[in-house]
């Protein structure tokens, strides 16, 4: 269903997985792309593709696609063509782990949801990664506050900690300056 929000956007209504269950097929995929056993690749497109109740793509490995310009392709036909973990990290800018599950999440996307592919493909995608860190974020906080270090302390610490400035740096500004003045004297001079 898309109807249109407040400043002429569209809105795209669209189901995903409960936070649990995305945290378990993230999980699986960052599993994949460390030790690359099929299994756990299985079981995170099983389980996503058993939540929308849908049979699973035929995934084809690839060490690259268009030369090395394209991670993934979705065809109509269901079948999913992608970059194996292994070659990811060969001739690209961004190869983190994060960016390969999150093409793995577009595509899925693209498989899903095949009407308007890449505007929902990109939206299905940061759908699925919403709120799978945040817990983390704020159990490590609380246990640092019950530990008893505090962030003014840590930020003290982090002042003393911090090298002197070097006046050269000073030193440079006000010769450039002086230098700037005598060059402009010595033009109005010439001028004269």
């Amino acid at each position: 269903m898309i109807f249109i929000i407040p400043g002429g956007r569209l809105a795209v209504r669209m189901i995903v997985p409960p936070v649990a269950h995305r945290r378990e097929i993230d999980r699986n995929l960052a599993e994949f792309f460390r030790g690359h056993r099929a299994a756990y690749f299985n079981r995170a497109v099983s389980s996503m593709c058993r939540y929308f109740n849908v049979r699973r793509p035929r995934v084809e490995w690839f060490e690259y696609i268009d030369w090395g310009k394209t991670a993934g392709r979705t065809y109509e036909d269901g079948r999913i063509h992608l970059v194996h973990p292994e070659n990811w990290k060969r001739g690209r800018i961004y190869f983190s782990e994060r960016k390969w599950i999150q093409m793995i999440y577009h595509e899925m996307g693209h498989f899903l949801l095949w009407s308007d592919p890449e505007r929902k493909a990109e939206i299905f995608s940061r759908r699925m990664i919403t709120g799978l860190r945040s817990p983390g974020r704020r159990r490590a906080a609380r246990a640092r506050t019950r530990a008893g270090i505090s962030s003014t302390r840590r930020a003290a610490n982090r002042i003393r900690k911090r090298r002197p400035r070097i006046s050269i740096a000073r030193k440079s500004r006000r010769s450039t300056r002086v230098a700037s003045r005598r060059i402009a004297t010595r033009k109005s001079r010439r001028v004269a």
